[in-house]
């Protein structure tokens, strides 16, 4: 039996989404990390401890953020070195993992867990808006690639 590299099998799509999903999380990781832990100093991952095991628990975020990056583009690149990448659904897939992380860190980290806030001293109502809306943002955008996806010729 012979592999036709222009058709994919819904085993491809569904390594192709998932692989992007990991890189989408990791992104959506590291940007949050980056900004809102590093140059603004805002929070950490845990903030009610001491700031040193508040820096380790970003530390930890970061092992976390790198390993979901790496782990996804390993995977993307195999499926792509042997011609089985799904480019559109890998794009639904990115999105979707970045709007994920994000909404599963502004409603369980933020609000049930209470592991931190965006930003103390102030009202944190709009900063929550804003961050859970982003998050819908790019929940809808995924959704957006992944209808569009299931529309398009497997490629």
């Amino acid at each position: 039996m012979t592999y036709d590299a222009n058709k994919r099998d819904i085993h491809d799509i569904k390594r192709s989404r998932w692989a992007a999903v990991l890189v989408g999380i990791g992104a959506m990781a590291a940007l949050d990390e980056i900004v809102f832990h590093q140059l603004l100093q805002w929070h950490h991952f845990f903030d009610f401890s001491t700031p040193a095991f508040g820096i380790l628990s970003d530390g930890l975020l970061h092992a976390f953020e790198l390993l979901a990056v790496v782990v996804g583009v390993f995977l993307l690149l195999d499926l792509s070195q042997r011609g089985r990448l799904s480019v559109a659904w890998a794009k639904a897939g990115f999105f979707l993992g970045m709007g994920g992380f994000q909404l599963f860190d502004g409603l369980i980290n933020h609000k049930i867990l209470r592991l931190h806030q965006i930003r103390y001293g102030v009202d944190p109502l709009m900063y929550d808006l804003v961050w859970n809306a982003f998050a819908v943002g790019f929940l809808l955008i995924g959704a957006w690639f992944w209808r569009r996806a299931r529309v398009l010729p497997a490629r």
